[in-house]
């Protein structure tokens, strides 16, 4: 593959690796690596970038996306993203991994995690090894969970072998059962199923009901070494949780119970969400920026104000 001809990009304030304020200066790329950074020169031969004082910063990496969207990543400043073997197909062979690895070339890098279960059912091993080969990057459980702890054990000990991360869903469905809420006071006031705070160590993150009640429970009681961080400090922490997927991404919106009028506040939240997709997405006709792209060549056209003011700033 042939690498892209150096590039010099200056004027700009740069975001360090190392943190802090951004500073002036530019970044120079050669022979497909980082070249320079601060206050560079352009060579002969580089193709110039003058950023007129904006951000130079590195592509952002989403891992656990669970849809391509090009146009809204390229937009957010996403260089990379990891995909969640929850598809249609699921991506539980070395075919349907490396379709989705191929996916975004050349402009975009899609890094697929394979399904750490056929069909990602949680009884039967994937072929892991060849969608290694194939292009997946880590397996993963998806919003499923893996119920049988002997299948769980042979999945953790294959992908040690062959030096695979494991992605899990954090709950076990036999404890919480279709809890939606810490039982306590408020989920009773709410009518809501509950399950006691010690029933999961974390929120389902497949459930999209947006008057979920989110559990909290640390670490120490639940006897997990570190890594999973207390949502909130205390045993029995009662959240409200809103979340649905949206834009190629996960939405999700948390605030205290106890929040006067919370779910009220944290369904409008969503429906933000929604009504931007609504206007924004180029995957369905009846959007308004669909409509644009479909109409602008026959002549002016009516823009909302705010999506005008994105768009002239894209």
């Amino acid at each position: 593959m042939s690498l892209a001809p150096p590039l010099a990009i200056v004027n700009g304030l740069v975001v360090r690796p190392e943190g802090g304020a951004p500073v002036s200066g530019g970044v120079r790329c050669a022979g497909g690596m980082i070249d320079a950074i601060g206050d560079v020169a352009p060579q002969p031969g580089d193709t110039v970038v003058d950023a007129k004082g904006a951000l130079i910063a590195p592509g952002l990496v989403d891992l656990g996306v669970f849809a391509i969207d090009k146009p809204a990543f390229h937009f957010g400043g996403v260089t990379r993203a990891a995909l969640m073997p929850d598809q249609g197909p699921p991506l539980d062979r070395p075919s349907t991994v490396r379709f989705a690895a191929q996916s975004g070339k050349p402009d975009f890098w899609v890094h697929p995690l394979g399904a750490a279960t056929r069909g990602l059912e949680g009884r039967e091993l994937g072929e892991i090894a060849l969608m290694r080969d194939a292009g997946a990057r880590a397996v993963a459980t998806g919003r499923q969970w893996i119920a049988d702890s002997g299948v769980m054990l042979r999945l953790l000990r294959y992908c040690a072998m062959l030096d695979l991360v494991v992605v899990t869903h954090a709950e076990d469905g036999g404890l919480t059962g279709n809890a939606v809420a810490t039982a306590g006071e408020m989920a009773t006031r709410l009518g809501l199923p509950s399950a006691p705070a010690e029933a999961a160590l974390r929120a389902p993150r497949h459930r999209v009901n947006r008057r979920n009640l989110l559990r909290g429970l640390t670490p120490e009681r639940s006897g997990a070494r570190g890594g999973r961080v207390p949502i909130q400090p205390g045993a029995g922490a009662e959240l409200v949780r809103a979340s649905r997927p949206g834009m190629g991404s996960y939405f999700e919106v948390r605030l205290p119970a106890g929040v006067p009028g919370a779910i009220e506040l944290a369904s409008r939240s969503l429906d933000l969400v929604d009504a931007l997709e609504d206007q924004m997405t180029i995957y369905r006709d009846d959007s308004e920026l669909s409509r644009i792209n479909a109409t602008a060549h026959l002549g002016p056209v009516a823009v909302e104000p705010a999506l005008f003011a994105l768009l002239e700033r894209a």
